[in-house]
């Protein structure tokens, strides 16, 4: 089968890190770099760790100001975020969005989603979490089309499957450390939204990768998904089964040495996966996601346990912050109010998540304790903010939906992910008092 011609206009975004960097006019403009952004690049390169000082600045300052008692706890990412905004070139103009910052939020793009893939305990989550899983995201996607039809009457908006697939995202890279922190992720509620997250996280990125691909036929992109899914399945066996004596005697002797082998080996796994993703034209969040998968496998059990401290380190104390303070960073809150309609689609498209991947919390109402269903649906409707961001960039690029309507997007995903954990986790502290 003939490949996809490929055009300037129809090129498709295969590395993160051009996510949110569109050099195109007119590219989203939620995600633009912002104004100040050239001025502060004439500085000199003495200044340019300024940005990076702040934001160390708000990692730290972030948990710090969760502790404060205010009669509900804020997840610690979305403190990032709004902080992120604050610093951001749109308001204080301390930080912006390039070089050394840029390049940190597209590893932590990647850290979140290998941290995701980590947590992925197929023991836990087969049976009834993964099938309830697979057919909520399968309602999520009825119920999308059905709101991307209503959606295709609003000018410039000529791209519903690329709605579908936005609507349809969970953001498990984001309910990965609010469960952690909030000692739920082991919790039965804990293993329904990790099996629901991940079909979120998952499904979205596979079904973008196969069909919204121009560099290969779909066809084709099915089958080099079924060769990488074999790589990935091979590699967990290889590294369940495959363990010389000698091997594990010298990874486990220079796990607290000073090489750390083992965390090197599995940040080599990570650019081994990403690189194949992007030769087989998938997006590099399918890479990161199954580079977590491989080691969550391997490292499953008391033996791994040391491993996957060190790795939860490195990504939750550098590689998180970094992406969601330039998450903040790069939003532009004043492109939102410039223009009414773009305004007044933000908390549109907010309702939207929560429609679609809310509504599904109908199909749990056996499996969930009394006050659980409503912070459940919340929770399953924080959006993926890489896979929104990806998919309106490409909208943008392809010309099938406006910068106007791509900000939107992207503001509203933002919105969800600022209000929806924090309402989630309010409720469930009010249930377990009453209960």
């Amino acid at each position: 089968m003939c490949s996809k011609a490929r055009t300037p206009a129809s090129r498709p975004i295969r590395r993160a890190r051009r996510v949110g960097r569109s050099r195109r006019p007119g590219s989203s403009k939620a995600y633009r770099r912002g104004p100040q952004a050239a001025a502060s690049s004439d500085r000199g390169g003495a200044l340019s760790h300024i940005p990076v000082f702040w934001v160390l600045v708000v990692s730290v300052l972030a948990p710090l100001l969760g502790e404060i008692p205010i009669g509900f706890k804020v997840p610690v990412v979305v403190l990032e975020v709004l902080l992120g905004i604050v610093i951001g070139p749109h308001v204080l103009g301390l930080a912006h969005a390039e070089g050394f910052v840029l390049q940190m939020f597209t590893f932590g793009m990647a850290a979140t989603l290998l941290m995701a893939g980590m947590e992925l305990d197929f023991g836990a989550i087969k049976g009834p979490p993964l099938v309830l899983a697979a057919g909520g995201w399968t309602l999520s996607v009825a119920i999308g089309v059905a709101a991307a039809g209503v959606m295709h009457v609003i000018p410039q908006v000529d791209a519903p499957m690329m709605m579908v697939l936005a609507l349809c995202t969970t953001g498990l890279g984001v309910l990965v450390p609010i469960l952690r922190d909030g000692g739920q992720i082991e919790s039965p509620f804990g293993r329904l939204l990790i099996a629901a997250g991940t079909m979120g996280e998952v499904a979205p990125i596979v079904a973008m990768s196969v069909l919204l691909s121009t560099q290969y036929s779909s066809l084709k992109e099915a089958g080099f998904l079924l060769i990488f899914l074999g790589i990935v399945g091979a590699a967990i066996v290889a590294g369940l089964r495959a363990r010389p004596p000698r091997l594990v005697a010298m990874l486990n002797r220079h796990m607290h040495s000073s090489t750390q082998m083992p965390v090197r080996i599995s940040l080599l796994l990570l650019g081994i996966m990403l690189l194949l993703a992007q030769q087989f034209g998938f997006e590099s969040l399918l890479g990161a996601f199954a580079a977590g998968m491989v080691v969550g496998q391997v490292t499953r059990g008391p033996e791994g346990k040391t491993l996957r401290e060190k790795l939860e380190t490195v990504s939750f104390a550098w590689f998180y912050p970094f992406f969601f303070v330039g998450t903040g960073i790069k939003f532009d809150v004043a492109a939102l109010a410039r223009d009414t309609t773009t305004m007044l689609l933000v908390p549109a498209f907010a309702v939207l998540f929560l429609l679609v991947r809310g509504a599904p919390v109908y199909l749990y109402r056996g499996r969930l304790g009394k006050g659980q269903a409503l912070p459940f649906a919340l929770s399953s409707a924080v959006p993926s903010l890489s896979i929104v961001v990806v998919i309106s960039e490409i909208g943008t690029r392809t010309r099938l939906m406006s910068p106007d309507v791509t900000a939107a997007l992207i503001g509203a995903a933002l919105l969800c992910v600022l209000l929806f954990p924090t309402i989630s986790g309010a409720l469930q502290s009010r249930a377990e008092v009453k209960n």
